[in-house]
């Protein structure tokens, strides 16, 4: 026998589906019109800081290669 304190998870049936043009809607968000849109120029500070991503994202990607 076992037993749990955890919560009882709701069933995704009970949930109401909304489609995804109307929660973007209900949150405001709007279409990309411009890739400028994404750039966050102030992401890093520092060029090394850049350096030391993007060493960490190539070594990453290859290790999921290998």
């Amino acid at each position: 026998m076992t037993s749990s304190n955890a919560k009882r998870i709701p069933e995704w049936s009970t949930a109401e589906h909304v489609p995804a043009e109307e929660l973007a809607r209900r949150q405001g968000v709007r279409p990309v019109a411009s890739v400028d849109d994404l750039a966050r120029p102030d992401l890093f500070e520092s060029d090394d800081e850049l350096d030391e991503f993007l060493a960490d994202l190539y070594t990453s990607r290859r290790a999921g290669a290998a």
